[in-house]
């Protein structure tokens, strides 16, 4: 498995298989342009993990707090010392090996170098497995909670890890 920063390319595919995993739900079209836009004005920062050149495992990195799952939120993401990581995911077949975590320690490396000092991330209070997964890795310091009206009105749960 190989580890680095999404190509456009990349972005491209790993959208377009989102969407096809998703076809009833229009958001994941808006999402698709949001995201390739953040890449591109260097508001965030794609990492993949990939498996035969082709982008298995996705993680985005939101840098700027323009980026609308931030706005208003700057213990979330501040633009200079707090990012916050979006959008994790990977194909079900590789699920449970460790990949994800391999492209999280990869993304917050990157991050550290690049003067990041602390990384946020969200999780659903339901999904008490990836909760533990983000413990696990550390983010451990709680943040804030909010109510995600957009889905079903999940109670959202943010935690921090220090770099």
């Amino acid at each position: 498995m190989e580890y680095r920063i999404a190509t456009l390319s990349d972005l491209d595919l790993i959208w377009n298989k989102n969407i096809k995993n998703n076809p009833t739900d229009l958001r994941w079209v808006k999402w698709k342009e949001q995201f390739i836009s953040y890449n591109k004005n260097g508001e965030a920062i794609t990492f993949v993990c990939v498996n035969n050149n082709v982008p298995v495992g996705e993680l985005t990195v939101l840098l700027s707090p323009k980026c609308k799952a931030v706005l208003n939120k700057p213990n979330l993401c501040n633009g200079k010392t707090i990012a916050n990581l979006n959008a994790l995911r990977i194909e079900k077949k590789f699920e449970g090996k460790g990949y994800i975590s391999k492209l999280v320690k990869f993304a917050e490396q990157y991050c550290k170098q690049i003067g990041i000092k602390f990384l946020t991330i969200g999780v659903e209070a339901l999904e008490s497995r990836n909760l533990s997964i983000y413990l696990h890795w550390g983010y451990t310091n709680f943040v804030c909670y909010e109510v995600d009206l957009q889905e079903d009105n999940a109670l959202v749960l943010y935690y921090q890890k220090q770099l």
